[in-house]
């Protein structure tokens, strides 16, 4: 209170500087009441002096925090039950702040905060808000979860409703007045959580992009499963990540010109027709080949997941996605048996949240009575799948899903799927919905292809700021202006060395059903040569 009245009162510069957007004191907030929650810390950090203690030990993080411009840091912690405790942060800038508000979402089985982000939000004036989701732990470690469903439901949707409701009452008593708009950025579990808000709690944003989102969390788990036991039915059926590169390359020989361009980028896979069959060994087996029982694993691993009647209960995943840091290695195959993201998040899940047993063993997983008890048990907790969002648009809020098609961790079809669902149940949904697939991009970012286009929020060095090649901009022209995007410009960025990042490629990412078609001449590596079409018959 004291800087609003020294502008009030005098002809210092602490107007001129920001000072006075604050109605209140940061430290002040301390004493701030909140519904079942509790102010642990309220802190002025100035230009450069949070996260000093990381420069050793993540040197990378430190040399970003030492940018970040003063903010107000307030942490919370929420305990809307008994057994609920639901860390929380909120960062407000000092001076200069945008007027809106921006949420965060996780990654996996969440458990830390979305530091980075915290950062590069305010960053760009945004106040902006964090959560664990209720625990704290490995993003690949559900053990919280044993003997507590309430935590179940603050990691499935609650945390992230918490989160936003005391940030908003937080950045309101500090400014003295709401965010003008309030959007929410995330990708995979975030991408999931996005849409949670959306379909269950629509009033708490203007504007949400859901990338990759894990929606259907029951069955792609499920199916991940029957995706493990393939893998490792017996040793001879594992597929060692030595082998990836090599299936990759048949995959790109089988299919990379059905779009008339060799570049490696397959621009819808569900027209790649890949027989496994090539690659099996006329000899001795090698790395450029597969035997008998890998390739039968590798028509597992591109096969749909369906039950005893052939129904299908999740969606195959695709040809394409297989080599690369963030491919079929880490993913799927990891560096032995048992050691792939995958494997991880499916017997985290059914041990711990499931079947509620830290001794259970995978090999005993049967579909039928898995997803059952998976459904029971968690489903109305952490499943996404209501296409019902007619309370979201009826208050004017905007969607935008995407998803790379070359995504090796959740089927892009999945999101297809749900979009579909989505514009059949929501009459006008072309009025506050939008799917853009990215050809050749991995899990949320990385692959072949252009995967930069400001789906989390503006990252120096990773292109543009405006809302021709920034989603996050794009979706706030919608929100604000009524501007619905129909392409956003993606940058492939490459950093050779110690050099500084550049782009090496753009092109068009174009709203669903449309997708980039070449020209027929230039730069194959420049969007000016591609124009957003429907598929060609």
């Amino acid at each position: 209170m004291r800087r609003v009245l020294l502008c009030l009162l005098s002809a210092v510069s602490l107007c001129a500087t920001g000072y006075a957007q604050q109605a209140a004191s940061c430290s002040s907030l301390a004493t701030l009441h909140l519904p079942h929650a509790a102010v642990l810390e309220a802190k002025e950090f100035p230009t450069g002096s949070f996260g000093k203690e990381l420069a050793q030990t993540n040197p990378q993080a430190a040399a970003l925090f030492a940018k970040l411009p003063p903010f107000c840091r307030v942490t919370v912690e929420s305990t809307p039950t008994p057994d609920s405790k639901i860390a929380i942060e909120v960062w407000m800038p000092l001076q200069h702040w945008n007027g809106k508000f921006r949420g965060q979402g996780n990654g996996g089985f969440a458990g830390s905060m979305a530091y980075t982000w915290l950062a590069y939000s305010v960053m760009e004036g945004y106040a902006t808000a964090a959560t664990d989701a209720g625990h704290k732990g490995d993003s690949t470690d559900a053990s919280w979860a044993l003997g507590h469903p309430e935590k179940v439901i603050d990691f499935g949707h609650r945390g992230v409703h918490e989160m936003t409701t005391t940030a908003k009452s937080v950045l309101d008593a500090y400014y003295g007045k709401a965010a003008s708009r309030s959007y929410f950025l995330a990708c995979s579990d975030g991408g999931r959580e996005a849409l949670m808000e959306a379909q269950r709690y629509p009033a708490d944003y203007d504007g949400i992009i859901a990338g990759a989102p894990a929606y259907n969390w029951t069955n792609l788990l499920s199916g991940g499963m029957t995706k493990t036991q393939a893998l490792m039915r017996t040793p001879e059926s594992f597929i060692p990540a030595s082998k990836i590169p090599a299936i990759h390359a048949a995959v790109n020989a089988a299919c990379d010109k059905a779009d008339g361009i060799a570049d490696g980028i397959l621009n819808d896979p569900r027209q790649c027709h890949f027989d496994p069959e090539v690659l099996l060994c006329k000899g001795d087996p090698s790395d450029a080949c597969l035997t008998r029982p890998q390739v039968d694993t590798l028509k597992s691993l591109y096969s749909a997941t369906v039950d005893a009647s052939g129904k299908e209960l999740y969606p195959a995943h695709l040809p394409g996605a297989e080599d690369g840091p963030g491919g079929w290695g880490p993913w799927v195959v990891g560096s032995e048996p048992g050691k792939s993201l995958g494997f991880a998040f499916g017997v985290n899940y059914f041990k711990y949240m499931v079947y509620e047993d830290p001794n259970w063993d995978y090999k005993t997983f049967q579909l039928a009575d898995g997803l059952k008890q998976a459904v029971e048990k968690t489903g109305d907790a952490v499943d996404a799948t209501n296409p019902d969002l007619s309370a979201f648009a009826a208050r004017g809020g905007k969607l935008i899903l995407y998803h790379g098609w070359n995504d090796p961790a959740i089927s892009p079809l999945g999101t297809l799927d749900y979009y579909q669902k989505a514009e059949a149940a929501n009459p006008h949904a072309g009025s506050f919905l939008r799917l853009f697939m990215v050809p050749g991009m991995q899990h949320c970012t990385g692959g072949d292809g252009p995967s930069s286009f400001g789906q989390v929020g503006w990252v120096p060095g990773t292109g543009p700021k405006d809302a021709t090649h920034n989603m996050a901009q794009a979706l706030e022209d919608w929100v604000e202006n009524g501007k619905a995007p129909e392409q956003v410009i993606a940058a492939k960025i490459e950093t050779e060395g110690m050099g500084s990042p550049r782009i090496t490629m753009t092109r068009p990412l174009c709203a669903y059903p449309k997708e980039a078609h070449y020209k027929g001449s230039g730069d194959e590596s420049d969007a000016a040569n591609f124009t957003c079409a429907l598929p060609k018959k």
